[in-house]
């Protein structure tokens, strides 16, 4: 039921359980916050978000103070104008002044509110400012001297991710963000999925840049720079570049990398393919041959990290195909290499990329190739992209689309899904049901698949026999669901799990913004058949079918286990 309160002076509707915040947004009235995060319950530590309220002597924090009826509320009185302008003077007094060289500058919303406030001169001062900065991890850095307590990394680690890895310390002036026994990102059970870098409002998080490593093998004209792509990369640039909102341009993409000085330009959704033929081939042996059940997903670098921290009994149920980068960096360095009669040791592998935590999937030691050499060199999340493009005067918005180079410019509809969360799923049924030998799927099922919840499932059926699947995004159900594996009562025969929201969609090395509007805008786009969608499924991708008959051979061969499969082991972190 809608009640009314009286706000400036002007009477507005409101729910009887909303908060004054929520009645406010709805309504078209501004205010600021920095602690408080959408869908999320209140916690009033900021203060940013204070109204002034008839009947009560101290101002109320807008975001968890409920509504009633005929309350009279201003909300940019003299008073609550200066109490923001109060809070913002003392979060800038002990923060540090080097804007023009931060992560965030222009997207800080500290700086933001600065600016909005008309804060244009410092009155307090704290002199000991102390810097430390964590760059222990392959993927996050971690600057405390921005920090400003605001607590959403906390929450969202906690609360959605359900990992923990970093919590409030001390007391008073003395508070802090800190991993356990603050000994570093490496050290703590950090999953790598930068959903903390997404929701921190100032640069205190951010990705390990890895820009200069780029600009530095540019210069180098022994090098043979390689760049690979995924779906996600290619429909959240449009986002920063004046381009139609989450438009997919992948073909734009193609020729900037060729004008910034890449030699050779390849579609990631490539390996998807292969890591969805893998893992419906994996499905099928394990459920034929009694195998553990059910089959765990492998290409999310967060969600394998998190099992073989906390459940490396399960760790046999892990798939054991590569990632699509992984897969797709592998053939570069070995079946392209040979074909264009180039030392694999004079490429530079680049994956582009919205996950941060693909930065340390790079780096893991079961991944090594013979002589030291890595199936990727390099990783750069979206937002390193736009930097890159912006740095070398790239005009992404006026340039002629391109397609990528042979072999890997060819890959499926499904492959483009592989991101999203679901998207596996999808494919593996399409090419599960055909190594069965059905060739037509209800929709109606597969449809079940897709969209922005974080728990999907489905049941398909073939000659009797049931096989039930589930999709989820975030790590919010993981532990109820490894739970049941344990206990041996899980309905599952495959679960694919992915650590951020909508998938990679949502992944931490996104342009900041937290918007699920956006989000859904980007899964849109990639659910939308394009021009070059011409195949469907992975298992008829023409390459990939002949990639499988004259290069990798037998699956039993060492050549195809190294190519696209490894291996996973326990690791004993600090919790």
């Amino acid at each position: 039921m809608d009640i009314n309160i009286e706000v400036n002076n002007k009477t507005i509707q409101a729910k009887r359980d909303d908060t004054i915040l929520t009645a406010l947004q709805r309504n078209g009235i501004k205010i600021p916050t920095l602690c408080n995060i959408q869908n999320f319950s209140p916690t009033g530590a900021c203060r940013m978000c204070v109204v002034e309220l008839e009947g009560k002597e101290n101002l109320v924090p807008a975001c968890s103070y409920p509504v009633s009826e005929w309350m009279k509320i201003k909300t940019h009185s003299n008073r609550v104008i200066r109490a923001r302008q109060t809070i913002i003077e003392m979060l800038l007094a002990n923060h540090p002044d080097d804007c023009l060289y931060c992560s965030k500058n222009g997207s800080c919303e500290l700086q933001n509110l600065a600016k909005e406030l008309h804060i244009d001169e410092r009155h307090l001062i704290d002199k000991d400012i102390k810097q430390q900065i964590d760059q222990s991890s392959p993927s996050i850095t971690y600057d405390t001297s921005k920090c400003i307590l605001c607590s959403r990394c906390v929450r969202i680690c906690e609360e959605v991710q359900h990992v923990s890895t970093i919590d409030f310390c001390g007391r008073g002036n003395s508070s802090s963000i800190k991993t356990a026994m603050d000994r570093g990102f490496n050290l703590s059970n950090c999953i790598f999925c930068g959903q903390c870098i997404r929701v921190c409002p100032t640069g205190a998080l951010h990705e390990r840049n890895q820009l200069n490593e780029v600009l530095e093998a540019l210069q180098d004209s022994a090098n043979t720079l390689v760049a690979q792509y995924d779906s996600t990369a290619a429909v959240s640039l449009s986002e920063s570049f004046g381009i139609r909102m989450a438009k997919n341009i992948s073909g734009l993409l193609n020729n900037a990398l060729r004008k910034i000085g890449f030699d050779a330009i390849f579609d990631s959704g490539f390996g998807a393919d292969l890591a969805i033929i893998e893992h419906a081939s994996e499905l099928q042996e394990r459920i034929e041959e009694n195998k553990p059940l059910p089959l765990l997903s492998s290409t999310c670098p967060s969600w394998v990290k998190y099992v073989e921290q906390w459940y490396p009994d399960l760790i046999p149920h892990l798939s054991a195909c590569k990632s699509p980068q992984l897969i797709t960096g592998s053939l570069i360095k070995n079946y392209w290499a040979q074909q264009e009669g180039i030392n694999a040791k004079n490429i530079v592998s680049v994956a582009i990329t919205s996950c941060t935590a693909k930065k340390f999937e790079i780096q893991r030691e079961e991944v090594m190739q013979k002589g030291g050499l890595t199936d990727v060199d390099i990783v750069l999340t979206t937002r390193e992209l736009i930097e890159l493009l912006r740095i070398t005067g790239i005009d992404i918005a006026n340039i002629n689309e391109e397609s990528a180079d042979t072999p890997m410019n060819t890959r499926s509809f499904t492959g483009k899904l592989i991101d999203t969360g679901g998207g596996l799923t999808e494919g593996v049924i399409r090419t599960f049901a055909h190594n069965l030998g059905y060739s037509e799927q209800d929709e109606s099922i597969i449809k079940q698949l897709r969209g922005l919840k974080n728990h999907k499932e489905t049941t398909i059926t073939f000659n009797e026999t049931s096989y039930h699947l589930g999709a989820f995004s975030t790590l919010e159900k993981a532990r109820s669901i490894m739970a049941q594996i344990q206990d041996n009562t899980s309905p599952y025969h495959m679960v694919e799990m992915m650590t951020c929201v909508g998938g990679c969609l949502g992944g931490g090395g996104q342009p900041f913004n937290t918007d699920l509007k956006l989000i859904k805008a980007r899964l849109k786009s990639l659910y939308k058949p394009e021009s070059f969608d011409m195949i469907n499924t992975a298992y008829q991708n023409p390459i990939v079918n002949e990639l499988y008959e004259n290069y990798l051979g037998d699956r039993t061969t060492e050549k195809y286990k190294r190519m696209l499969h490894t291996r996973y082991k326990q690791r004993n972190v600090l919790l």
